[in-house]
């Protein structure tokens, strides 16, 4: 997973559907949901996966209202289509993409 700053992030995230990880490297739960989602990563090709570090995107996370993390925002062609938040075991996280590839 690629991690990116706010220049590239509207880039994107302009097209086709782009998951978003907002996490911190401090965090715990974050650290547990980053192998998961690296598998999920390779298993959907249709889906760009990127990560936002808060601390250093600290607008980016503001824009998009980020108050804890980690939290997962899935965009389709630069809009919100779904979001989550916490530590979800892989089999939760596939379910939220298969249901967010449907809107």
């Amino acid at each position: 997973m690629k991690k990116v700053n706010q220049n590239q992030f509207t880039e994107i995230t302009a097209k086709g559907y782009t998951l978003v990880d907002f996490f911190a490297t401090w965090c715990g739960p974050c650290k547990m949901l980053s192998p998961i989602l690296e598998e999920l990563d390779a298993e959907f090709s249709d889906v760009n996966f990127i990560k936002v570090d808060v601390d250093e995107e600290n607008a980016l996370a503001a824009q998009y209202g980020i108050m804890s993390i980690p939290t997962i925002y899935m965009f389709k062609d630069g809009e919100v289509v779904a979001k989550t938040g916490g530590y979800q075991p892989k089999a939760q996280m596939k379910q939220f993409i298969e249901a967010a590839l449907k809107k």
